[in-house]
């Protein structure tokens, strides 16, 4: 690929982000501020540029960053970059405010660059498959969703169970519905830890008489990450916890014959998809969009919207 990114925080998933770039022959720059961390990664990739701090990479002609940094630096970071006029992908969640997502936001138009969010569910195969089955009327008219996220830890002291778990499940309801929801119902329980959220539950009602709900636990005996969509002509479940990883399409429902509902039990079958990694797909996706075309997944928007959908669960949730 030509052009080159700088990764911006090379912690556990920063890593991730200059290994990836790395096999995309897209990463250009590093800027760790642990000297021990920086010396290992130049041994690693000598003819990458390493850099101590955001300033200093800043006067180097990347073509964009992403930032892998705690959550709590991303708005400051997000702005520096920003405001340089580069392209930016920032890890989720893009900030802990939705006023600040929203001024990102506004940043990024009035200097005409991308800014993407690290939602990196929405580049599964799985997904995309999901929302392509869905847009061409394949379940029928979208009427009900849900999503468990459940496992044992990993335990946050920082962020409860909501901040930490469901911004994947809020990103792909809003790639799939492409609405607001009306009305959000959050409730839950703090078992470890004083004010912090070991698990909750989230309803969430959306234009058009569409309904989801998220469930998301780290106290929990066994892993799950299960997605399920119904639709009126039938319904369709990703289980991306197991082996397999199958996408299942069920021709089932309810049928009204003579003004009596009657269950409809057709065919199911398993739905192929493509079996890239996400994060290869998000950041060739990032990569491609450094021409300055626009980005339509995992954009400004989607980021703004996730925030402002986890205040009100919060306010909920707390309430």
């Amino acid at each position: 690929m030509k052009h080159s990114v700088c990764v911006i925080g090379a912690g556990r998933w920063g890593k991730n982000h200059i290994k990836t770039l790395a096999g995309l022959k897209a990463l250009g720059g590093i800027v760790e501020t642990s000297g021990k961390v920086r010396s290992e990664l130049e041994s690693i990739y000598p003819d990458v540029k390493v850099f101590a701090s955001v300033e200093a990479a800043l006067k180097e002609r990347f073509h964009g960053f992403t930032v892998s940094t705690p959550a709590e630096t991303h708005f400051e970071i997000g702005m520096q970059v920003l405001r340089a006029g580069r392209h930016v992908l920032i890890e989720k969640p893009i900030t802990l405010k939705a006023a600040e997502a929203k001024t990102l936001k506004e940043t990024a138009e009035k200097q005409q660059v991308n800014l993407m969010v690290g939602h990196v569910l929405l580049f599964h195969p799985a997904i995309r498959k999901i929302k392509e089955l869905v847009s061409s009327g394949k379940i029928g008219k979208l009427q009900y969703l849900y999503s468990n996220r459940l496992n044992l830890g990993t335990v946050r002291k920082e962020e409860n169970i909501l901040w930490s778990f469901a911004p994947h499940d809020i990103s792909i309801f809003q790639y799939l519905i492409g609405d607001l929801p009306r009305e959000i119902e959050s409730r839950g329980g703090a078992f470890l830890q004083p004010h912090i959220h070991d698990t909750t539950m989230t309803i969430l009602t959306y234009p058009r008489n569409v309904v989801g709900h998220i469930f998301v636990s780290w106290l929990h005996p066994f892993k799950e990450q299960r997605l399920v969509v119904i639709g009126s002509k039938g319904m369709l479940s990703f289980e991306d916890s197991t082996a397999e990883k199958e996408l299942f399409f069920y021709e089932k429902g309810i049928d009204w014959v003579q003004g009596e509902p009657v269950k409809r039990e057709g065919p199911s079958e398993v739905i192929p998809y493509e079996g890239e990694p996400p994060l290869t797909a998000e950041l060739r996706y990032f990569v491609e969009h450094l021409d300055g075309s626009p980005v339509e997944i995992a954009d400004a928007k989607n980021a703004a919207d996730v925030l402002e959908i986890l205040e009100r669960a919060s306010e909920r949730l707390q309430g």
